[in-house]
């Protein structure tokens, strides 16, 4: 992992960590490439603003308990550039990654490091017999580098909020709507996720002319019962249990996903069987092993979580809201994200928070600019370096819940840490 790391490193000072959105660029360097992206069977967008790596993961299942293969695009990676890039039963090797990376470099063409990986992805798949290619968009979808295909199989959106409005104009949900499902293709089977009432309406107003199979989410839905889960559409009823799956947020995209798969003519017996296995890491993973469980007493629970968005935030604070115990906080986030907003979806859920600034992310905000967003509303807060750092000074006899949120890359660098 320490040779991906510093690998990577220097991918971001060879190519811009910039997101340049626009897709003449990689659709020129595709071409002097002999054009890879069209020997890639059965492609599938993921689209949305959050939601979208728990749907894509759901599916991967259920296709390889299928007995098909899979081929995974996904960002941003955790803790390794490897995780991005998934070949079948395996994620890239390093040699695969730099034997691309040297090939694309040769072209000359000036690329940012988020469409180098997109060729990257596209090479590596391209040279191998798969049913199924997945590819994860990145920002927004319009001039995202994964919209490359005339006619995919499907294009699914999870769901879609108020994010990244620093790159459009106007900044309203219409806008965004409209990047993301206002160019989906006109041949392809289109599912639509669980929606607000408002933006759904917009979906639909958007995708009126488009001449697509589209699948609203009307067509099914998740029941619950005590404490059980079910899918249910007009055909089918299944049973939705699982020891990692633990909000209503990815309950959704797992229902999305569920409806894809039945659609893909997967047996509902084959989905059922392989639910308990789907593992989403870094959103409401528990940390039941590795080096941070001995910084904290075996009555403590470490608790990370992904969310980086006020509908993320929410569907955490839903699910913090049904324990029944003390929760504290280990807070790091991305200055872009509105920590102020964020923090206000979690309103007297903590006893405490213990701010971070995440390590080695320039856009992060510093551990005493989120103790100032804390403090205002009204938390008891202190600061640290690290995570290991935050956990002694949470730690005790107490039995508690400590949560780790606020980033992605912050969940990255804790799960690199354990």
């Amino acid at each position: 992992m320490v040779n991906s790391e510093i690998y990577y490193n220097q991918l971001q000072k060879k190519y811009s960590r910039r997101i340049t959105l626009g897709l003449s660029r990689i659709k020129k360097a595709l071409k002097l490439l002999g054009n890879p992206e069209k020997k890639l069977k059965r492609p599938i967008n993921i689209i949305g603003s959050d939601g979208k790596f728990s749907c894509l993961t759901s599916l991967k299942y259920f296709i390889e308990a299928n007995k098909q293969s899979t081929s995974t695009f996904v960002s941003p990676h955790l803790f390794d550039l490897r995780s991005r890039i998934c070949l079948k039963n395996r994620f890239i090797s390093l040699n695969e990654i730099k034997k691309h990376e040297r090939q694309i470099s040769k072209l000359n063409v000036i690329l940012s490091l988020f469409e180098v990986l997109t060729l990257i992805y596209v090479l590596a798949a391209s040279k191998r017999k798969i049913d199924y290619n997945i590819l994860e968009a990145g920002l927004m979808f319009f001039g995202d580098s994964t919209r490359l295909f005339d006619k995919p199989l499907i294009q699914a959106a999870t769901n879609i909020n108020l994010q990244h409005v620093e790159w459009i104009s106007p900044k309203t949900i219409n806008e965004i709507c409209r990047q993301k499902v206002g160019y989906l293709s006109n041949q392809t089977n289109i599912y639509i996720g669980k929606q607000k009432p408002k933006t759904l309406r917009i979906i639909k107003g958007i995708l009126k002319k488009n001449k697509s199979n589209i699948t609203y989410p009307s067509k099914w839905r998740i029941i619950y019962k005590g404490k059980n889960i079910f899918y249910k559409d007009n055909k089918h009823k299944i049973p939705i249990k699982s020891n990692y799956i633990h909000s209503k947020g990815l309950i959704d995209n797992l229902g999305l996903s569920i409806k894809i798969a039945l659609d893909l003519n997967i047996k509902p017996t084959v989905i059922q069987k392989t639910i308990p296995k789907v593992y989403f890491e870094g959103r409401l993973q528990y940390l039941t092993k590795g080096k941070l469980r001995k910084f904290v007493n075996k009555k403590e629970k470490i608790l990370l979580d992904g969310a980086h968005s006020n509908v993320s935030g929410k569907n955490l604070y839903n699910y913090l809201k049904t324990l029944n115990l003390p929760i504290y906080c280990v807070w790091g986030m991305q200055k872009n994200k509105f920590p102020k907003e964020f923090l206000k979806e979690f309103k007297g859920i903590f006893k405490k928070i213990v701010t971070v600034k995440i390590p080695g992310e320039p856009n992060s905000c510093t551990a005493n600019e989120l103790k100032s967003i804390a403090v205002k509303q009204n938390y008891k807060v202190e600061t640290t370096i690290g995570i290991k750092e935050a956990l002694k000074i949470i730690s005790s006899k107490e039995k508690k819940i400590i949560v780790v949120m606020g980033s992605l890359y912050w969940c990255g660098s804790v799960l690199k840490e354990n």
